[in-house]
């Protein structure tokens, strides 16, 4: 059985953090291929399945806003092609644009949506005839930066891949709700595993579907690339 696997970058890199903490060794240099193998062998019904392709999806951080980001993520994208564990790396783009919103908290519970502030003491707002307006929303611009289109990209080679027969079987590692049609349609083609690089729960359009959470042990330092003499704090994404 050969296996396709794809990756969402950020949403593997996002998720391993959360998982493992800043300052553990090992995870940021995670060896992609040797950790879908390891998935897979652990599959009671891949019985005898081969990672016959890797495609990672990830955009390049903007250099000139974050010259150290572009430059730890540039050494781990060339050490994973050194090092064979991707067969393909395809790009998204990464914007940066100044968004508008309603100045906000986050609430007490982690169920509940963000809270609106409104005026209150120390500051205060008021109409032109100098009476309280309670109800008034401050609004606050800020710069919003956004990886674009890794999902898409994943999305577009699993079912170029599924369609053409390229594999026979396929692993998603993401998150990302935006890829229920895509796995859900190469289901109907192929045996489709769906890896959650996170703690978190399973985004709600992906329930249902046969899934396997990351843990630790899945990204220890036995499955890393890091290159000799290059510090373990550099890659990301």
């Amino acid at each position: 059985m050969q296996v396709g696997v794809y990756v969402d970058g950020y949403n593997l890199y996002y998720g391993a953090r959360g998982l493992c903490g800043r300052g553990t060794a090992g995870w940021r240099w995670l060896d992609i291929r040797a950790l879908s193998q390891r998935l897979v062998s652990r599959a009671s019904r891949w019985q005898g399945a081969v990672i016959s392709r890797v495609v990672y999806c990830t955009a390049v951080i903007d250099a000139a806003t974050n010259p150290s980001g572009y430059n730890d993520q540039d050494i781990y994208l060339r050490a994973l092609t050194t090092a064979n564990s991707v067969d393909h790396i395809a790009y998204g783009s990464y914007v940066a644009r100044v968004k508008y919103a309603p100045l906000a908290v986050k609430a007490a519970s982690r169920s509940g949506g963000p809270q609106l502030v409104h005026p209150q003491w120390p500051v205060m707002v008021q109409d032109a005839n100098g009476n309280p307006v309670p109800g008034a929303t401050f609004m606050v611009s800020y710069a919003h930066r956004e990886e674009k289109g890794s999902d898409v990209n994943v999305a577009a080679h699993l079912l170029v891949d599924v369609l053409t027969g390229v594999v026979d079987a396929a692993v998603v590692i993401s998150n990302d709700s935006d890829l229920e049609f895509p796995v859900s349609y190469a289901r109907t083609r192929v045996p489709v595993g769906l890896v959650n690089p996170s703690g978190n729960y399973l985004a709600g359009a992906l329930r249902g579907a046969a899934v396997r959470r990351c843990g630790q042990p899945l990204v220890a330092p036995a499955v890393t690339i890091r290159p000799a003499g290059v510090p373990d704090a550099r890659p990301r994404r």
